[in-house]
């Protein structure tokens, strides 16, 4: 089974900006230029792939090698470590950290609920001194 490969490179070509989906599948590679007119954010370019991506004519297939991107091994060692983490421990250490993050929660709720509270009544405050000035004292 071979691997098939897409890229997406957006590029700004006087006086509009393109994007360049390049798709790499059993040796052959397949490109396809989109004009997106004034500079997209990562949001609409992401909306347009998940959107229209199923409507792009691609060019006729022609003979190439995908490019193997070779990645940082310090960052693939970092990311696994991460991976690793986020699932490691025992079930007691899992329960804990979940309770935890309960608390952590419970604790942001009621911080909240306390400046609010505090606002109200700075704000109750201003407005009893307001009527007193204007009792005509």
């Amino acid at each position: 089974m071979d691997k098939v490969i897409g890229s997406l490179r957006v590029y700004f070509d006087d006086p509009f900006w393109v994007g360049l989906f390049e798709l790499y599948s059993e040796g052959k590679m397949s490109a396809c230029k989109v004009t997106f007119g004034a500079e997209p954010k990562d949001g609409e370019v992401y909306k347009f792939i998940l959107s229209s991506y199923y409507r792009l004519d691609f060019s006729p297939a022609v003979e190439a090698k995908a490019k193997e991107t070779k990645s940082n091994p310090k960052r693939m060692q970092r990311e696994a470590r991460k991976f690793a983490t986020a699932f490691a421990g025992t079930k007691s250490q899992q329960a804990l950290k979940l309770q935890h993050e309960q608390l952590k929660t419970e604790r942001k709720e009621f911080s909240r609920e306390q400046k609010e509270a505090e606002k109200q009544r700075r704000f109750d405050l201003k407005r009893q001194k307001k009527k007193e000035k204007h009792r005509g004292r």
